[in-house]
């Protein structure tokens, strides 16, 4: 079983126009809603390749009520038609809080295909019902194979949340990832995860270098022991303590990109726990990634696209060197 933990959960919601014209009335064709938030999301791709998943964080009000009924909808016996039979189930482990889950609105162009997204920034959690998580998280890490801590803090956490959740996941010797930004990123790498994910953005932000091998080998030296740095369109980059990889999609891909950082996640996890070579694990990532692209939602991803990309996913060793940082031109007065 694979542990995913989305503390700020959500319902996703998606709006579909013709196409998106600002400061003026737009009519919606279409409107979808499925549970949401970055755990949730691995969780179905993991259940996707046959892998247990359970989820947890923290759900409440009418909008939580809503999203358990979906989630349970995607279980054993309730799967959506795209759902394969080797799908394996989702559990609900969330737990219940006084506070109104967020959600988010993404606004789909279908002329362009560019997407506009909504975030509300979710429920205040007491003190209470922080501990009453923790209880909850430390049995279920001690039962799980790996876990993944994913997406934003909700109000009322503290900021050294991650950092406390990845320390109680190695104490019960479980590997576990690290995805997220900003300071709960720099306190939880310090705390010394397995496996951390962040974008190109997040990790310049982490290490204040735009040159992704050399901030990816950066953020090793802050505690992460693996580094999987997300290139957007150009792929992955990986620095591990077997060496270091880039892998890349064989061409682009156009469509929406809500959720393919999440299913690189899943494809991570799976190929950890299944023990995969690295460049396994990477060509199962980029694949997963931009077959999610191709697919209509977050937490889903184009299966055809997924096994037609996945043997022509490139992964090349890189030098023991970085490249050089590009310098800032200079400036005449």
């Amino acid at each position: 079983m694979i542990l995913t933990v989305t503390l700020n959960t959500a319902l996703d919601i998606t709006y579909r126009t013709a196409a998106l014209t600002p400061h003026a009335t737009n009519r919606v064709a279409e409107v979808s809603e499925r549970p949401g938030g970055k755990g949730i999301n691995v969780a179905r791709v993991l259940a996707a390749l046959g892998h247990e998943s359970v989820v947890t964080g923290f759900v409440g009000g009418r909008t939580g009520d809503a999203l358990r009924e979906l989630l349970a909808a995607e279980g054993p016996g309730g799967r959506p038609a795209h759902a394969s039979a080797s799908d394996a189930p989702v559990t609900d482990a969330l737990v219940p809080i006084a506070g109104t889950t967020r959600r988010t609105i993404a606004v789909v162009d279908e002329t362009t295909g560019d997407t506009t997204q909504l975030n509300e920034p979710g429920p205040t959690v007491t003190p209470a019902e922080w501990a009453a998580f923790l209880t909850s998280y430390e049995g279920l890490a001690a039962r799980a194979d790996a876990v993944a801590l994913c997406g934003s803090l909700p109000p009322g956490i503290h900021v050294g949340a991650y950092a406390e959740l990845v320390r109680l996941a190695r104490a019960a010797g479980r590997p576990v990832l690290l995805d997220t930004s900003g300071e709960p990123l720099r306190r939880g790498i310090a705390a010394r995860p397995d496996l951390v994910k962040p974008n190109a953005d997040e990790l310049a932000q982490l290490t204040g270098s735009r040159e992704p091998l050399r901030a990816t080998r950066d953020a090793r030296r802050r505690g992460g022991r693996s580094v999987v740095a997300s290139l957007g369109a150009a792929g992955l980059l990986a620095a591990t303590p077997d060496g270091s990889w880039r892998a890349a999609p064989p061409m682009a891909v156009r469509g929406n990109p809500t959720g393919a950082g999440d299913s690189a996640v899943a494809g991570l996890l799976s190929g950890l726990v299944e023990r995969l070579p690295w460049p396994e694990r990477l060509a199962r990532a980029v694949a997963l990634s931009a077959a999610t692209v191709l697919a209509p939602a977050a937490g889903e991803f184009d299966r055809e696209a997924y096994a037609d990309l996945l043997p022509r996913v490139a992964v090349t060793e890189q030098s023991s060197q970085p490249e050089q940082e590009p310098h800032a031109p200079r400036q005449h007065r």
